[in-house]
């Protein structure tokens, strides 16, 4: 078994993951994260009691207990550049022994949940709604850093895309995972479910247009309208992908939720995205804690 150097595997002088800033014994098993660091509080506000906090720039990590269950909530910034710092440095803290550097011989899973934003891209997905994303298909490039195996229903549904939807010659290079079965069954009532593209962008990676030219004016149309065997895409945004790619890579199990605060196709924006965002966590939290 390979030592894994110090370059490879920062620490920091408290023994703790260089950008997360936390230490093995201070995660949770069940790992909520949230984009926007401010967010984090209005998760861990819920928590009968909060057992530590930890911030380093935009990392901030709130672990606490709603009764029993034991819960760790995450922030990791916008984009999936981010996600791979984070979903890293999560496997580490659980799969790495810190004092020797090398890799634990059990390896644990961890279940991570996604409580984020997105924009719908189906007339039927009012903002203001939830959606669960049964699948992550990346159109950023963090996945073809890695090896990992799809299963054959992926792939047939990553054929479908290619070759419906048409994008720039080296645009991008999509990839799908689906969500982790066990905890998508959960997750039903009240909920939309659908396949959630992850872009590498906010603007032109998600057909807006301000001053610079799109070259695919017509990406949500096409994202609307795709259809594989009764499943659709549903909606947009900038992470799923790249936590569902890397929950299969390391062995956790993902899933991401959305509250939806734009409608694209029908160029509405919530007028309280905010209080949105916050019945989604009552409601998630009202499950995951059970």
């Amino acid at each position: 078994m390979t030592r894994i150097a110090e370059s490879e595997l920062i620490l920091n002088a408290r023994g703790a993951v260089y950008h997360l800033d936390v230490r093995p014994e201070e995660l949770a098993d069940t790992v909520i994260t949230v984009g926007d660091p401010d967010r984090v509080q209005a998760v861990s506000r819920h928590f009968d009691r909060i057992e530590g906090t930890y911030r380093h720039r935009e990392f901030v990590t709130h672990t606490g207990y709603i009764g029993q269950k034991r819960l760790s909530v995450v922030s990791t910034g916008i984009g999936t550049d981010n996600i791979d710092i984070v979903l890293n440095e999560l496997d580490a803290l659980v799969n790495i022994d810190f004092n020797t550097r090398l890799v634990k011989e059990e390896p644990a899973a961890l279940q991570i949940i996604r409580l984020g934003t997105a924009g719908s891209l189906q007339e039927s997905i009012p903002v203001d709604s939830f959606v669960v994303s049964t699948h992550g298909l990346g159109l950023d490039n963090l996945l073809p850093f890695y090896t990992y195996q799809n299963t054959p229903e992926e792939l047939l549904l990553l054929e479908a895309f290619r070759g419906q939807i048409r994008l720039q010659p080296n645009a991008a290079r999509p990839y799908l995972i689906e969500a982790a079965a066990t905890l998508l069954e959960r997750f039903t009532d009240g909920f939309h479910t659908g396949i959630t593209v992850t872009c590498p962008g906010f603007y032109a990676p998600q057909g807006r247009a301000l001053r610079g030219g799109l070259s695919h004016p017509e990406l949500i149309e096409q994202l609307g309208g795709f259809s594989f065997e009764n499943r659709h895409i549903t909606n947009f945004e900038m992470e799923t992908a790249g936590i569902y790619g890397l929950g299969r890579v390391l062995g956790h199990h993902c899933l991401s939720i959305s509250a939806i605060v734009a409608n694209r196709v029908r160029q509405e924006f919530s007028k309280d995205g905010n209080a949105a965002v916050n019945a989604l966590i009552e409601k998630a939290l009202g499950i995951i804690a059970q």
